[in-house]
């Protein structure tokens, strides 16, 4: 195939690239996939920041494959369809997490848990080897299969939204597993940082008691006040974990950063 074919085969992008542990971000031209039969090619609205973008542009783990186009929690508006995709039309708003693709013929992705394909493509390339390297979304466009992308309600505003595509459905998607969101159960939230203040919010739009644990006193208006919760405990005060009663909740949420 030559040069030319090629390059009618992609699609031009611009981003914001780290190119070395520093993680400064600075432009950066690139190429996407053509748009497939099952795909849709999106153009950006919003992509929030989660942790781990920045763990991959400082090369926190010591294997960031660069240039990296961070972003994998996107806002976005359809603006291609390919011709066998029938669950979206271009206009749509929908939303990207953190993959783009998987195999859909394993195991796990006939059980719906393509996170686990040995095939899955992330939205961004975290390893070296993956054989096709992908972009984040911190750029203009980007191609999805449709399978990985889910329509975004007109009622929720696009930049406060984009962050239920990870830290969102990171706290959601136990909840439903584990049979919790019942009105009445008691759940305890051990950190209240990104995904507990999530974890928090959802707990009670389900009905559900809600104790936070912290080791900072000063999380504690937060936690009653402005998200909701029924009670707050200091983890290093033994006074308060023992009178709490806390060991007796439902189950635990707990959220660190490694």
């Amino acid at each position: 195939m030559s040069i030319s074919e090629k390059q009618e085969q992609t699609q031009k992008a611009i981003g914001w690239a780290a190119r070395d542990s520093s993680g400064v971000l600075s432009p950066f031209y690139f190429t996407r996939r053509t748009n497939g039969d099952n795909d849709v090619t999106v153009k950006i609205l919003y992509c929030g920041i989660c942790h781990s973008d920045l763990h991959i542009t400082t090369n926190e783990f010591g294997f960031s494959p660069y240039p990296v186009v961070p972003g994998h929690e996107i806002v976005c508006v359809v603006s291609q369809v390919g011709s066998k995709a029938k669950k979206f039309k271009a206009g749509d708003k929908v939303a990207v997490g953190c993959f783009v693709g998987s195999c859909g013929a394993c195991s796990y992705c006939q059980a719906d848990s393509e996170n686990y394909c040995p095939k899955g493509t992330y939205t961004y390339t975290i390893f070296d080897t993956d054989v096709t390297k992908n972009y984040g979304g911190f750029s203009d466009i980007l191609v999805v299969d449709e399978r990985f992308a889910h329509r975004f309600p007109d009622t929720l505003s696009p930049e406060g939204g984009a962050p239920l595509l990870c830290a969102g459905v990171t706290v959601y998607s136990p909840m439903k597993y584990f049979g919790l969101g019942e009105p009445g159960m008691h759940v305890g939230v051990v950190g209240l940082g990104g995904l507990g203040h999530l974890a928090v919010k959802f707990a009670k739009a389900f009905g559900m008691k809600v104790t936070v644990i912290s080791t900072s006193p000063n999380k504690k208006e937060e936690a009653t006040n402005r998200l909701g919760a029924d009670s707050f405990i200091v983890s290093h005060d033994a006074d308060q974990m023992q009178v709490s009663g806390c060991l007796h909740t439902d189950f635990f949420f707990s959220f660190f950063f490694f």
